[in-house]
């Protein structure tokens, strides 16, 4: 499969096409994984599961992370925030667009320290690591000290996870934030989207048909 990118730094491209090359390959080792797990994933702690697939890139495709450079560009947040990193492919696609901004950073959250330290030497090599802070732990735990607004959300970590960590940050979210979720088609997300779709709850929500589906809810 050929991706394609709209970024215009070779040091990115380079970093993004190795990357999506490496997550084709581990999509057999990722299933293997799974099936190894008595009753798959869902028995595991978030810790024990990312320590599971701590070699494996789990990323957003190429098209979601050009829609999310795309937003992030036109929304010019001050502080975006990622729950997920894993190899940080995402975490690329917004921190590129935040430098292309000239203004803002970006927070993102990871369990796997083996994928942090990886991860840590690619935004190095990108020159964008001056962008990104990295935030070791459970994102429900590391989340609870950011200070400041949270202007442009992500959450494309363990999908029952999604739903906790958007009621975190909420108090956090100031009316027209928008908030992005990956994989509307596991039913791991479900409460999540149900959430979110329910206008009582304070969004206004829609479905992207981006790959395998980006839901795109706005605070209101």
């Amino acid at each position: 499969m050929t991706h394609t990118h709209t970024l215009a730094d070779p040091r990115i491209e380079a970093a993004l096409g190795r990357m999506f090359e490496r997550a084709e390959q581990d999509e057999v080792t990722a299933a293997r994984v799974s099936a190894q797990l008595p009753g798959g994933f869902a028995p595991l702690t978030p810790q024990e599961q990312a320590d599971a697939v701590a070699e494996v890139y789990m990323p957003i495709s190429a098209r979601g992370g050009e829609l999310l450079y795309n937003l992030v560009r036109a929304v010019r947040p001050a502080t975006v925030v990622e729950f997920g990193m894993s190899f940080g492919i995402s975490t690329l696609y917004l921190a590129a667009a935040v430098r292309d901004n000239g203004t803002g950073r970006v927070i993102t959250t990871e369990l796997s320290k083996d994928k942090i330290a990886a991860t840590r030497r690619t935004f190095t090599e990108t020159g964008l690591d001056d962008l990104i802070t990295m935030l070791e732990g459970d994102a429900r735990d590391t989340l609870r000290g950011l200070d400041d607004p949270a202007d442009f959300v992500l959450l494309d970590g363990w999908k029952e996870l999604c739903l906790p960590v958007l009621r975190l940050l909420e108090p956090r979210l100031r009316p027209g934030t928008l908030v992005v979720a990956d994989d509307v088609g596991l039913s791991s997300l479900r409460p999540y989207l149900d959430y979110v779709r329910d206008p009582a709850n304070g969004y206004q929500s829609v479905t992207f048909p981006v790959e395998d589906g980006m839901e795109i809810s706005c605070r209101l």
